[in-house]
């Protein structure tokens, strides 16, 4: 019962929320039937809001996790100082906020002069890293190796010349960037979306049926 009990309740429910939303008129008829009149929505949109609420409570089993695993690092040499600096921000957070209450999303309390001269400027500092990534990136993509690495480099000059003053070549470059990033990259971003949304398909089918079951913890 431990492995078919969750199975059933995820492919009952699941088979329910499909019908629902693609069949909803008709679904919505039969629903009448067990459920008093005009209740029907509101019976959908309480299973929706239970949904947000089941994701909710895994943020504690989250926290604990991180503060597990961290806490046997302090164990480690090597990384006994990141796991103290982790977890001191963690509690210097949590307890300046709880102790602050509503009143420490004022500005000047101690939870916001921690979120803003530590935690922005830290963020700030990655973000700023990240552009050394992508030009390294883009250094190392747009060598003109083969003819798809060449189109990759003409297509990627004319989109970023658009930020140039050209004169008169910026109102035809401005032209070409329209037509590429219209017709190409949002044919391309298409079938991507496309195929992320199949995928999910599949995935959320196989869940329903039970045939995907790494959600219980095993393969």
């Amino acid at each position: 019962m431990k492995r078919e009990l969750p199975i059933l309740i995820v492919g009952i429910t699941g088979t329910i929320m499909f019908f629902q939303y693609f069949f909803a008129p008709a679904f919505q008829h039969a629903f009448q039937w067990f459920l008093p009149k005009g209740t029907y929505m509101d019976f959908f949109a309480t299973s929706q809001d239970w949904v947000i609420v089941i994701g909710i409570l895994a943020l504690p089993l989250g926290i604990w996790s991180l503060l597990k695993a961290n806490v046997n690092k302090l164990k480690v040499p090597g990384e006994r100082f990141y796991s103290a600096v982790l977890l001191g921000g963690f509690l210097a957070m949590l307890i300046s906020g709880i102790a602050g209450g509503r009143a420490s999303l004022s500005a000047g309390s101690v939870f916001m002069t921690i979120f803003n001269t530590v935690l922005i400027p830290i963020q700030a500092t990655i973000f700023s890293l990240l552009a050394f990534f992508i030009a390294s990136a883009a250094y190392r993509a747009f060598r003109a190796r083969s003819v798809l690495a060449t189109i990759l480099l003409l297509t990627a000059f004319i989109v970023m010349f658009r930020f140039m003053p050209l004169g008169p070549i910026s109102t035809i470059n401005l032209s070409a960037v329209s037509w590429i990033l219209s017709v190409p990259n949002m044919a391309a971003k298409r079938a991507i979306y496309m195929g992320i949304a199949l995928g999910a398909t599949a995935t959320a089918i196989k869940i329903i049926l039970g045939i995907e079951r790494t959600y219980m913890g095993r393969d």
